[in-house]
């Protein structure tokens, strides 16, 4: 299936293609024997181009030449050139001239490892070239470039590889949902425990993270239906299936990461109503102890004055009298408290 793919140097090879910001290239030639080639990362300019299929650029904008490359790309719009080098971190798509482009929302990857940190993919798809360029190492990029590797027939045009490309985000945000519903799982247990625990600073990042994802995921849902409801002569041939399909799925997660915020939020009200019994539990006993504390302070106040004619100045028990007084004072209190169902 793949031409020479064994003999490729990995993505993450030292060497400088002649291609500025090169990071793959592949070359889809539906129908054919061979149907798809990984091109090399020292592929000049000339040698992209190609007579039959497709063609899938990936290219990295921390080489400052992408710019000046694209802008002199064959068959690329200016206003596409530029969706594919900005820096803004919003998502877009644009129908143009029966191609699509913009950013899509995605998530960055470590070499090693994936992360919760949001990554922005820009893309231009038309009849016979798909470009996407990142800043930074992206989830569901990589997971595209696996299903090819794996199965590349199924590719026909490039619009199928944009719709895999939003479908493997729509996996992820699965996934992510699952991450945070176990992390809530925990934070339910020790909320709902018998023992009194602060789960808000663990909880903070859970409904921060799930708060933007669902900001970006109805960006992104929203977007779809009006490229959907775009013009004819604007859309690609079979754009609009496609665009049904994928609202159908972000609708779907979408779903989902809303239930995951309103449950972070009922969790959050739910240790804010513990703290908040709890500190009242505290203003109960300190209001309490208050109660039995202040008549025997009136009696060691009274007994404390500097005055004439005190009761018990002269004689041997005056103090045992003072402190019968302040016992009695104390129970007093309490029988008043007992008898007013205040204890």
């Amino acid at each position: 299936m793949f031409a020479g793919l064994k003999s490729m140097p990995s993505i993450n090879s030292p060497l400088i293609s002649a291609t500025p910001g090169l990071v793959w290239a592949y070359h889809f030639r539906p129908g054919e024997a061979g149907t798809c080639s990984r091109l090399s990362l020292e592929a000049t300019p000339s040698e992209l181009a190609i007579d039959t299929g497709f063609l899938w650029l990936h290219l990295n904008l921390a080489d400052l030449r992408v710019g000046a490359f694209l802008e002199n790309f064959p068959g690329l719009p200016a206003a596409a050139a530029v969706a594919l080098t900005t820096h803004e971190t919003h998502a877009s798509i644009t129908l143009d001239e029966q191609s699509v482009y913009g950013t899509l929302i995605d998530f960055q990857r470590e070499f090693d490892s994936d992360t919760r940190d949001i990554g922005w993919l820009h893309f231009f798809a038309s009849d016979n070239v798909i470009i996407t360029t990142r800043l930074q190492p992206l989830r569901s990029v990589d997971r595209v470039r696996a299903a090819i590797e794996k199965n590349a027939g199924r590719y026909k045009r490039p619009l199928d590889l944009f719709e895999t490309l939003v479908a493997e985000f729509q996996r992820t945000m699965i996934a992510m949902v699952m991450e945070f519903t176990e992390e809530l799982n925990l934070i339910e247990d020790f909320v709902y425990d018998n023992v009194p625990r602060d789960e808000r600073r663990r909880l903070a990042p859970v409904r921060r993270m799930v708060v933007r994802l669902h900001r970006h995921l109805r960006t992104t849902l929203s977007l779809m239906r009006r490229a959907a409801a775009a013009d004819d002569e604007d859309m690609p041939p079979g754009f609009d299936d496609i665009a049904s399909r994928l609202i159908g799925r972000l609708e779907a997660v979408d779903h989902d990461v809303y239930a995951l915020q309103e449950r972070a939020r009922l969790l959050h009200e739910e240790i804010d109503s513990k703290q908040a019994s709890e500190t009242n539990r505290h203003l109960y006993i300190l209001s309490i102890m208050t109660a039995f504390l202040l008549p025997p302070s009136l009696v060691t106040g009274f007994f404390g004055m500097n005055t004439s004619s005190l009761p018990f100045a002269e004689g041997l028990h005056g103090t045992a009298f003072a402190l019968g007084f302040m016992v009695l004072s104390a129970a007093i209190a309490w029988w008043l408290l007992k008898r007013t169902g205040i204890f």
